[in-house]
């Protein structure tokens, strides 16, 4: 995100990735119409790519690169290093109060209670989720534990998660390769944004929806939505999953004509044509003949 912003600032990036992919942890697809839209914009970008030595001469500073992604040195003015986030657990008397932490920050249960039973902890400090709805997700747990003796758990919680590039990536659920590693077989769909009518008009045929079902049936387990406004369109599969409603029910859903989101739709229907089996269609003709 940085780089890209940067780079329509109008300055020349150089994005150094030690693996084969940006954003590793993204769907593959998705990942590479990303770097597309980067290079696009000017990025150059080494995967594969490790920083062996980092020095200043002069007033310019110089890394050592080696790997498959390029080898020798690169000379810039300043270089930005993305290390993630580091809770913030010092001088706040934990010790004191009895409160369990280390460098990953404060221990807490699934109900976000600490080891001391009267305090609770949530947000960036506590939990891997370094996101601002969920910690607003995880503030309101708390507050029902904490003061109105609720029950409720934090593993319970159906986190979407958002970058905000151009094009923005939008993620739900299982990815397909956790399902795979988990032993749980899958159906992907996809619809391309090129073939959706809004994007069409909008001239923002780049992107697409992924959606994952539960092998044989329409439970959805996850979604990957790649779309200048993914993060707006991936609210719905959100809600779909924590209201267990399977891809039949989307199809079934009247989705507003020209918008974005109808990939999704689009997407259930062709779910619902997959059901179109070779005996339900000689059914359906056997049916339609008698019919006349």
């Amino acid at each position: 995100m940085l780089a890209q912003a940067f780079a329509r600032l109008g300055s020349r990036v150089t994005l150094v990735e030690a693996l084969h992919q940006i954003l590793n942890r993204e769907d593959h697809d998705a990942a590479e119409l990303i770097e597309k839209a980067l290079r696009r914009d000017g990025v150059a970008i080494n995967c594969c790519c490790n920083v062996t030595a980092a020095r200043t001469e002069n007033s310019e500073r110089m890394l050592v690169l080696d790997g498959a992604g390029g080898c020798g040195e690169l000379r810039v003015d300043e270089i930005v290093i993305g290390v993630g986030r580091a809770p913030n657990v010092e001088g706040l008397g934990l010790e004191a109060a009895g409160v369990d932490y280390d460098r990953n920050g404060v221990k807490d249960n699934d109900r976000l209670q600490t080891s001391n039973v009267r305090i609770f902890a949530a947000g960036d400090i506590c939990r891997s989720y370094k996101l601002t709805h969920a910690a607003d997700a995880m503030a309101r747990i708390a507050i029902q534990n904490a003061l109105f003796l609720g029950r409720a758990k934090v593993s319970a919680l159906t986190m979407p998660c958002c970058t905000y590039t151009d094009l923005e990536i939008a993620h739900i659920g299982l990815y397909e390769k956790e399902a795979e590693k988990r032993g749980i077989p899958v159906q992907t769909l996809h619809q391309e944004l090129k073939d959706v009518d809004r994007a069409v008009l909008n001239g923002e045929t780049q992107g697409f929806v992924k959606i994952h079902l539960r092998n044989g049936t329409d439970q959805i387990l996850g979604a990957t939505v790649v779309a200048r406004h993914a993060g707006e369109i991936v609210s719905e599969l959100t809600l779909a999953i924590v209201g267990r409603l399977g891809l039949k029910a989307v199809a079934r859903t009247i989705h507003p004509y020209p918008t974005q989101a109808e990939a999704i739709k689009k997407v259930a229907d062709a779910y619902n044509r997959t059901r179109l089996t070779p005996l339900v269609k000689r059914m359906f003709e056997k049916w339609l003949a008698w019919m006349r």
